[in-house]
């Protein structure tokens, strides 16, 4: 797997790209989301270069020993936790946690797999308060059904 200098575009755009493949297809809605809310430049990236690298990434998980699709997420408990560990700025972690929660729900479902990196990101990264923070506590909008995300299949919210 390569590396990316912590809280680098790429290392932040790898954590979407693991959102993308966390339920083992690239729907069309997900790149049509990636596109109409430009989260390339979001990242600071151009469209290509998001793209490009979320090919790079299929490309890495094919050629490891990471790719288990019979699971529920194609990366291994210590390689989750070496992505997460690549994002260190606060305010980065909570735009890709929101950024994240809104792409698993761009099918209108969330998958296992995208319920296992979101709990994984808001466990990594500290962001248990995000998850039942109520969007009147903030002036922003916060992750849309994002405690619903994070609970993932048979849990329940707090």
């Amino acid at each position: 797997m390569r590396r990316y200098p912590a809280n680098s575009p790429q290392a932040a755009a790898r954590i979407v790209a693991l959102t993308v493949v966390a339920d083992g297809d690239i729907a069309d809605a997900e790149i049509e989301w990636l596109d109409r809310l430009e989260v390339h430049a979001q990242l600071g990236l151009p469209r290509h270069a998001l793209h490009a690298l979320l090919d790079t990434f299929c490309e890495d998980l094919l050629s490891s020993d990471q790719l288990k699709w019979a699971d529920a997420c194609p990366v291994d408990e210590h390689t989750l936790a070496d992505l997460m560990g690549e994002i260190q700025d606060p305010k980065l972690r909570l735009k890709l946690l929101r950024l994240c929660v809104e792409l698993a729900e761009a099918d209108a479902h969330v998958a296992e797999g995208e319920s296992i990196v979101l709990v994984a990101a808001v466990e990594h990264w500290g962001l248990h308060y995000e998850m039942v923070r109520s969007p009147s506590q903030e002036s922003s909008p916060g992750p849309a059904g994002a405690s619903r995300a994070a609970a993932g299949p048979g849990r329940s919210e707090a």
